[in-house]
């Protein structure tokens, strides 16, 4: 990215179009913000609150940013893109 005033990194607009969606683990109920922009293309934003409620970070016994992901929120996501509720906007 090149600077724009040789200081700071040019801000470049945020050109997808998927809106985030409100999807909660079946497993613990940790509700996330997620967007889908293809098949392999996933986004997740946690709260400080989805992880505390989240089962699988509090059974790792280690701090959530070293744990990979949360296998029964993947499951949940694939559900809803399943019965339509997140859809898959391409960028």
């Amino acid at each position: 990215m090149q600077a724009n005033d040789g200081s700071r990194p040019a801000r470049h607009d945020d050109e997808r179009r998927g809106a985030p969606c409100v999807v909660e683990c079946a497993r613990c109920g940790a509700a996330v913000l997620a967007a889908k922009f293809s098949p392999q293309h996933t986004t997740v934003q946690w709260t400080a609150s989805a992880v505390r409620a989240c089962v699988e970070f509090g059974e790792s016994g280690r701090p959530s940013a070293l744990v990979q992901g949360c296998a029964s929120l993947w499951d949940s996501i694939d559900a809803a893109v399943a019965s339509g509720r997140l859809e898959v906007s391409p960028p």
